[in-house]
């Protein structure tokens, strides 16, 4: 590649966030330099001490992952695939995933059980959706519609990953969706593009990980789980899973978010993004459930515990996330590490 080409791949990303500990300064470190001049990057093993859900693990990961999407401003796209990078990357997963495993263990194995949790949803639910709906405040809205946008400004790129790792029925109902997200090919119509319009009426800036300094590690380990099924071919029955969980829940989760931005009067394209997703989605969660996920374990069947495990890893972060952010709003704080 040549400098004035480098140059330009380097500017093409957001800035660098601010480290939170010592896997996290540690790339960041690394990451300043250059891949043939790098500076020692702490052991994976050292990983297997740290918090799998914290702040410093997830933020680390992050860092990895985004090199493989849109990268960072002064950072040598090269690092992409750094050797050494690569085995801090990996014990960080380890511990991630093993985290994971544990946690949803004695939740059940087969595709269909895993499914059955989530279609159908309580009648006095009291999730994010649920109280943005009935109580949310604008600023509320905001915090919530920062911390989305480390997933919504790339929508259905983490999902793109596993196209190449199917076949047949699931591959091309996969390529069907994936289309419908990247707006039928209308650049004005992808769902990245609706959400950044979306920021914009609230008052954000759109700008592409604008809010990473902001975000919680509950929102760092929900990005990050999409980001870890999608770059591991082994994984590919877990993406498959936790694209049918987002794809299930939804359409009902965007149309009390779509309530939510009309009753607070947040804008226009603010109601819309969310408008979109109700009917997309609803038709979406079908195509999923009957020829992604039905496609798949009809050519793979032995990776329905592996569907089984997306969906319920999903909804687990998914929780922990809900959980730390009402918690935050109901002692009227912010539910982010840096208020707006």
């Amino acid at each position: 590649m040549k400098s004035a080409e480098l140059s330009d791949v380097r500017l093409s990303g957001p800035a660098l966030p601010t480290g939170r500990g010592e896997f996290s300064n540690g790339v960041l470190r690394a990451l300043r330099g250059r891949p043939d001049r790098k500076r020692p990057l702490p052991s994976d093993r050292a990983a297997e001490e740290a918090d799998p859900y914290g702040e410093d693990l997830h933020l680390a990961l992050y860092l990895c992952y985004e090199l493989h999407y849109r990268g960072f401003q002064g950072v040598d796209p090269t690092w992409e695939w750094d050797p050494t990078l690569l085995g801090l990357r990996a014990g960080l997963e380890r511990r991630f995933l093993d985290a994971l495993r544990m946690d949803t263990e004695a939740q059940p194995h087969s595709a269909d059980e895993a499914f059955a949790g989530i279609l159908v949803e309580p009648v006095d639910g009291s999730g994010l959706s649920h109280f943005l709906r009935d109580e949310g405040e604008l600023w509320q809205l905001r915090e919530y519609a920062a911390q989305r946008s480390l997933y919504h400004l790339k929508e259905a790129d983490p999902h793109a990953w596993v196209i190449p790792r199917l076949r047949g029925r699931a591959k091309a109902a996969m390529v069907a969706v994936e289309f419908d997200e990247y707006g039928g090919g209308e650049a004005d119509r992808m769902h990245s593009r609706l959400f950044a319009d979306l920021m914009r009426d609230l008052g954000l800036d759109s700008a592409y990980g604008r809010y990473v300094n902001t975000a919680t590690a509950e929102m760092l380990a929900s990005v990050n789980l999409m980001s870890m099924f999608g770059l591991h071919r082994a994984l590919r029955g877990a993406l498959v899973g936790h694209f049918a969980a987002v794809e299930v829940t939804s359409s009902p989760s965007s149309r009390r978010l779509a309530q939510a931005m009309r009753r607070a009067d947040a804008g226009e394209a603010a109601v819309h993004f969310y408008a979109e997703h109700v009917e997309a989605d609803a038709v979406h969660e079908q195509v999923v459930r009957r020829d992604v996920v039905g496609g798949l374990l009809e050519d793979e069947p032995w990776l329905e515990r592996d569907v089984a495990f997306g969906i319920k890893a999903t909804d687990l972060l998914e929780g922990r996330l809900a959980t730390k952010t009402l918690a935050a709003w109901h002692d009227g704080a912010s539910s982010l590490r840096t208020p707006l």
